[in-house]
């Protein structure tokens, strides 16, 4: 829809089948029998191309419509009002690592990771690819590069090209220049604070108030560039987050996090990303790696946080899988480091829990002091995304 000779095809004609036909003249291809695709790129461009697609839905059955664009624009321009009931929502996350070991060619260790059947013997080397993946991040366009030249110095125009869209798109859709000045700070200093709890008055050391760097943050959550994880302070389903409390930044994609933090070098050749800035970047990848398999729009990674003044904790994240919630840490080292984890056990109904570390798959059986057991999965960073599979069979 960025191109005016396509755009006018829905400017043009008014009912689906017309602009079916339209479109096959235009691009020189016969109808042919059997399933057909209608790809639509840049919709927000075309406000009657989003109206259509009811008709599309309603009218041409039989036709498959995938309709892309930015979710940025989509968002903010009020005069485009996608058909409800019509159109399904789908997220489109960065690369998993299983993604990423498919684009470099590690297609039998992606198959075995998948089904969880990685053997001891080779965990290490799978480590070293994790890190591997952990540096050039999940934006396909950064994958695909990595994959041709395995250099991760070459990645630094991809970094420059997609953080330079943000901000252009950031200054074309800001309300007014205000809002483009915060969303340009933000976009420039904020990756820092990836895995962090934030305040909004004077984020990143500015003097932004935190009305308006609330609603800055919140249109960068809109498009999917960032999300305000923010916690529960309950140990029972449902999850409910207290939106009073201060939110954890978590940035759409790890590798963008650690170009613009400029934290390639404390992390190439590290044996333990948890011991890396504060554990923040293990934290940020598990947290993204558990959000990669989801589509939907709507799905939140949240926290769990005692905040009294006689007893703090914080574990990491919350993992919901068949009607229960799991606590997660992403943590290394021996257990008497979890001590917030074992707070939220003891006050918890469910009996096991997920340490993300860099070592092979075990369980621990532990025995808190008020005599409740439960079991401790000590999962390596790798398997987060088939989490949902660890816990089918430890369940």
């Amino acid at each position: 829809m960025e191109r005016k000779e396509d755009k006018e095809i829905f400017e043009t004609y008014h009912s689906a089948e017309d602009v079916l036909t339209a479109i096959y003249l235009m691009k020189k291809q016969s109808k042919r029998a059997g399933r057909t695709l209608l790809f639509i790129d840049e919709i927000q461009n075309s406000p009657k191309a989003v109206a259509l697609l009811r008709y599309f839905y309603e009218d041409l059955p039989e036709l498959y419509v995938i309709a892309a664009g930015s979710l940025l624009e989509t968002l903010i321009d009020s005069h485009i009002s996608f058909p409800v009931g019509r159109v399904e929502y789908l997220a489109l996350r960065p690369c998993s690592f299983s993604e990423f070991l498919g684009a470099i060619g590690e297609e039998p260790l992606m198959e075995a990771l998948l089904e969880v059947n990685l053997p001891t013997g080779i965990h290490n080397r799978t480590m070293k690819l994790f890190n591997e993946y952990v540096l050039v991040g999940g934006m396909p366009e950064a994958v695909a590069l990595f994959a041709e030249k395995r250099d991760l110095v070459a990645l630094q125009r991809v970094y420059d090209s997609l953080l330079n869209g943000y901000k252009d798109d950031s200054e074309k859709y800001a309300r007014n220049l205000a809002m483009r000045n915060v969303l340009r700070h933000i976009l420039t200093n904020g990756w820092q604070y990836a895995g962090e709890r934030i305040k909004f008055e004077r984020f990143a050391n500015s003097n932004y108030k935190s009305r308006e760097m609330s609603k800055a943050l919140q249109t960068l959550e809109k498009a999917m560039v960032l999300e305000l994880s923010y916690p529960t302070l309950s140990t029972d389903m449902p999850i409910q987050p207290d939106l009073r409390k201060s939110p954890k930044l978590l940035w759409l994609d790890t590798g963008l996090v650690n170009n613009e933090a400029g934290l390639q070098r404390e992390l190439f050749g590290i044996a333990d990303i948890s011991q890396s800035w504060k554990g923040k970047i293990a934290e940020h990848i598990v947290g993204q790696s558990l959000l990669a398999t989801s589509a939907s729009v709507s799905t939140k990674r949240t926290f769990w946080l005692r905040d009294s003044r006689n007893s703090q904790a914080e574990v990491d994240f919350l993992f919901q899988y068949d009607g229960q919630i799991f606590p997660v840490e992403v943590k290394s080292g021996d257990n008497s480091k979890l001590k917030s984890l074992q707070l939220f056990m003891t006050e918890s109904n469910g009996n096991i829990a997920i340490r993300f570390w860099n070592q092979a798959f075990s369980k621990d059986f532990i025995t808190l002091p008020s005599g409740k057991k439960y079991t401790l999965l000590n999962v390596p960073f790798y398997y987060a995304e088939c989490l949902k599979k660890v816990l089918y069979s430890a369940t």
